[in-house]
């Protein structure tokens, strides 16, 4: 190699030094300005369906996670989260149909009953539940809402189906099962004003032959026609008020108050409900004892206890008359917004009757059996047991009960 091509090998080599030395240097002090110069900000992004924007982060002292858990096992403080899978109850919508006679109760379109995930979050303090609530809820499976017609036509009719009347599907479709079981083999589908002919009655369930089928049907999704219905009184009214008896602490809860319409609305009309949502809906009450079986004195005075006659503000936001769904540690949230009262009051019902005061396997509405999951009996005491954390909320009800019964 010449030498002058040796010179200008040993300047490129330094020149390439030189760069290399200062790219290094700088960065140096690019790092050395960002540790001990530049605020540590930090930003996240919130996407929205309307925009996109930066949302700063305050420089907040970063959370000891170990050494908080640690303080809160020292203090006896625990939390637990759990996810559990439950039925869904479908709610029921009443309409007036005046072609049906006064008071007579059609169900045009059955209930279905849904499920949801719920998120349970339960507080212990020195191993003892302190609070639980339901912070979480995601519907897998909805419900269907039925829906029932009731009578305000101007004739009544203490009609009963008999073997042997011909019978109407009220609902719009209507399964026909090989057993008196809800959860049966289903043999066909009938729709709405097919003719059917009553063989045998099972409880809650009908025996019936049809055009093409014979099988089991619900007994509330059919009517029947009855020549000499139209009648300007109510037999049933009349023996009703003979055979009301005087209420007691331990009676039976899970059979009817046997009251006719126009005596709820009589026990239900009370200066003390101010806004007047007792007397206004005192017809639920009345419907619930022929659907479900349940005494409908005992419904409106635990409606009356937990709302305080309708004053509370569940009551009266979220039409809420019994703080259904709501925790002792946050009642407000927690409790159930339902569109009317009637939703509420019907709902209610079906919970006590499934799940307080039937034992396991009882048969119920619309062909279901009773859960029995809290039953102790089907009394004030027995329904307290599980259902109240109030230790006095049973007499606290019965008194209600007794007011009422006492302005027949």
């Amino acid at each position: 190699m010449k030498s002058k091509d040796k010179k200008i090998l040993k300047v490129t080599v330094k020149k390439i030094i030189i760069i290399l030395a200062f790219i290094i240097s700088l960065l140096y002090i690019v790092i050395f300005y960002n540790l001990y110069f530049v605020e540590n900000d930090v930003y996240a992004k919130e996407t929205s369906t309307n925009n996109t924007q930066e949302i700063k982060i305050s420089q907040a002292k970063k959370v000891d996670l170990e050494n908080m858990l640690s303080q809160n096992a020292k203090e006896g403080i625990k939390e637990e989260y759990s996810v559990q899978e439950v039925t869904l109850e479908y709610l029921t919508k009443y309409r007036n149909n005046n072609t049906l006679p006064k008071g007579e109760i059609q169900v045009i379109q059955e209930g279905r009953q849904g499920k949801q995930e719920i998120t349970i979050k339960k507080v212990y303090e020195n191993e003892q539940i302190t609070s639980e609530e339901q912070v979480f809820a995601k519907i897998t499976k909805s419900a269907v809402d039925k829906i029932v017609e009731i009578g305000t036509g101007d004739y009544t009719s203490n009609y009963k189906a008999k073997v042997g009347d011909t019978l109407y599907v009220t609902s719009d479709r209507l399964s026909v099962m090989v057993e008196p079981n809800e959860n049966a083999q289903k043999i066909a589908t009938l729709a709405k004003q097919d003719q059917l002919k009553l063989l045998e009655i099972q409880n809650e369930w009908y025996k019936i032959s049809s055009s093409s089928t014979i099988g089991y049907v619900k007994a509330e999704c059919t009517t029947y026609i009855n020549p000499n219905q139209k009648s300007e009184t109510n037999e049933e009214e009349k023996n009703t008020k003979q055979t009301i008896n005087k209420p007691s602490f331990g009676m039976a809860l899970n059979k009817p108050s046997g009251l006719s319409l126009e005596q709820f609305k009589k026990v239900l009309t009370d200066n003390q409900d101010k806004n007047g949502i007792f007397q206004n809906n005192a017809q639920y009450f009345y419907y619930i004892e022929k659907q479900y079986q349940i005494n409908g004195i005992f419904v409106a005075a635990v409606g009356i206890h937990e709302s305080a006659w309708g004053s509370s503000q569940i009551a009266r936001s979220k039409n809420n008359l019994f703080g259904y769904g709501a925790y002792d540690s946050n009642p407000y949230n927690g409790a159930y917004s339902f569109s009317d009262y009637s939703e509420c009051i019907d709902l209610i019902a079906r919970v006590f009757v499934k799940y307080y005061i039937n034992p396991k396997g009882t048969n119920i509405y619309g062909g279901e059996k009773a859960e029995g999951t809290y039953y102790n009996g089907a009394t004030l005491t027995g329904i307290n047991t599980k259902y109240a954390t109030d230790k006095n909320w049973a007499n606290a009800v019965y008194k209600h009960m007794e007011y009422l019964y006492n302005k027949l």
